[in-house]
C-alpha cells in the first residue's frame, strides 16, 4: 500500500498514547502492521502486531487478540520463524473456536497448515487444510475452502499420492467454480491438469488444463497463462498431438512475463518434438470445430504481437496460406481472423494491420486477387462502420508500404 497510509498511522499512534487510549492505539497498531505486511516488511509489522495483541489481551478483548494473534503468525512465517508461527496459529485457531468464529479459526487453520508444510510435516499440514477446509464450507466461503482443498492436494501430488490428490483437487476445482472465483479455478484447475497427467490421464489433463488457460487470461493474468499453456502443450504431447503440443509452447514462450521455469519447459517440449512448421495451427484450425476458430486464431494472433516484425509477418502468412489452400473453409477461416483484429487495441490493430498487409505482398497476382476477394466477402459479414474502417486501414498501411491498394 501507499506510504501515505503508513503515515497516517504512524501519525494516529501519536495521538493515541497507549496509556491514554489502550483501545485505539492496539487497533491503530493492528492497521499498521497489516499495511507493513502488504509492503514486504515482516520484522516492523511484527512488532506492530505484538503490541496490538498484548494491549488487545489487556483490555480483555478476545476476539480481537486472537484476530491479532493471527496475523502476527503470518508476519513470523513471513519472516522465517516458522515455530513460533505454527505456535501462533495454533493458539488462535483454538480461541477463535471457543468464540464460535468459523471462518476466522479457518483462516488460522489454513496458515497452520502452510506453516507445517514448510516444516516439512506433511501429515500436520492435511490435518490443517482438512480442519480449514470444513469450517469455510461451514461459514459459506467456497472459494477460501477451494484454497484449502487445492493446496491439500497439491501436496499430496508433491508427495507423490496421486490417488489421495486427485479427488481434493477436482473438489478444489469444483469449489472455486462454485465460488465463480475465476483465478481459484485456474489453480486448481493447473493443479489437477498435472495430477491428471500424473495418473496418465492426458486426455483428461488437456480439457482440464484448457479450463486453466481460460480461467487465466493472457491481458490479466499472463505470468499464469503462460505456465497454464506450457502444461497444456505437455498435455498435448502426452496425448500424441504434437501440432497442438508445439503450438502451446510457443504461445507460453511469447508471454514476456514468463516464468523461467515455464519457458524451460516449453523449451524442452519444442526441443524434444520433430521441427515444426508454419501449418501446425492449420492443422490445428483442420481438427477444430467451427465456432472455436476464433479462439484458435486469436492465440496465435496474440502470439504474433510479441515477435519481431518478420516473425509476426510469419504468422499472418501462415494463416493467409490457409486461406488459399481451403477453398470449401477460405471465408470461415478469414472472417475468424477479420473478428480478431476487429476487437484489438489501436496499437496492436496497427501492427496486424501492417503484418497482413506485408504477408500479402509478394505473392503470385492471383493469390493476391483470391485473397483481397475473401477478405471482402468475409468483411461484409461485420458492421459497416467496422469492414470500412478495417478496409481504409489495410488501404492506408499498403500505400505506405508502396502497395496497390487492394482491399475494398
Amino acid at each position: 500500500m501507499a506510504g501515505s497510509e503508513q503515515e497516517v498511522l504512524v501519525a494516529r499512534l501519536a495521538r493515541y498514547a497507549a496509556d491514554r487510549y489502550p483501545v485505539q492505539h492496539a487497533t491503530t497498531q493492528f492497521h499498521l502492521g497489516s499495511v507493513l505486511l502488504q509492503r514486504g516488511e515482516p520484522v516492523p509489522a511484527e512488532r506492530a502486531l505484538s503490541v496490538a495483541r498484548a494491549m488487545f489481551a489487556d483490555a480483555g478483548m478476545s476476539l480481537e487478540h486472537a484476530k491479532a494473534t493471527v496475523m502476527l503468525g503470518v508476519a513470523l512465517r513471513t519472516s522465517g520463524q516458522l515455530p513460533e508461527a505454527s505456535a501462533a496459529f495454533t493458539e488462535a485457531g483454538c480461541v477463535l473456536g471457543a468464540l464460535g468464529q468459523p471462518a476466522e479459526q479457518a483462516a488460522a487453520y489454513y496458515n497452520l497448515g502452510l506453516v507445517r508444510q514448510d516444516c516439512a510435516d506433511l501429515d500436520g499440514a492435511h490435518v490443517a487444510w482438512v480442519q480449514a477446509c470444513a469450517l469455510f464450507l461451514e461459514a459459506g466461503y467456497p472459494a477460501q475452502a477451494a484454497a484449502a482443498a487445492r493446496d491439500h492436494g497439491a501436496s499430496l501430488l508433491s508427495a507423490g499420492q496421486i490417488a489421495d490428490a486427485l479427488p481434493l483437487l477436482e473438489q478444489a476445482l469444483s469449489l472455486a467454480d462454485l465460488a465463480g472465483h475465476e483465478p481459484g479455478v485456474g489453480a486448481a484447475a493447473n493443479a489437477l491438469g498435472l495430477a491428471q497427467l500424473t495418473a496418465g490421464q492426458p486426455a483428461a489433463a488437456v480439457g482440464t488444463l484448457r479450463r486453466a488457460v481460460a480461467a487465466f487470461p493472457r491481458t490479466v493474468r499472463p505470468a499464469d497463462h503462460a505456465m497454464a499453456k506450457a502444461n497444456l502443450a505437455l498435455a498435448h504431447e502426452r496425448a500424441g498431438d504434437a501440432a497442438r503440443a508445439r503450438l502451446a509452447a510457443g504461445q507460453a514462450l511469447a508471454v514476456s512475463s514468463a516464468a523461467a521455469p515455464v519457458r524451460a519447459q516449453a523449451r524442452a517440449l519444442l526441443a524434444r518434438q520433430p521441427a515444426g512448421t508454419s501449418q501446425d495451427v492449420l492443422v490445428v484450425l483442420d481438427s477444430e470445430p467451427r465456432d472455436q476458430w476464433v479462439a484458435v486464431v486469436r492465440e496465435e494472433v496474440l502470439r504474433a504481437l510479441e515477435l519481431a516484425p518478420d516473425g509476426r509477418c510469419a504468422v499472418l502468412s501462415a494463416l493467409l496460406d490457409g486461406v488459399l489452400a481451403r477453398p470449401d473453409l477460405a471465408y470461415d477461416l478469414a472472417e475468424s481472423l477479420v473478428h480478431v483484429v476487429l476487437e484489438l487495441p489501436p496499437r496492436p490493430y496497427a501492427l496486424v494491420v501492417t503484418a497482413v498487409v506485408e504477408a500479402c505482398s509478394g505473392r503470385p497476382a492471383p493469390d493476391t486477387d483470391r485473397l483481397s476477394a475473401v477478405t471482402a466477402s468475409a468483411l461484409a459479414r461485420f458492421a459497416l462502420p467496422q469492414w470500412q474502417r478495417l478496409v481504409a486501414s489495410l488501404n492506408a498501411a499498403a500505400k505506405d508500404a508502396g502497395q496497390p491498394a487492394r482491399w475494398r
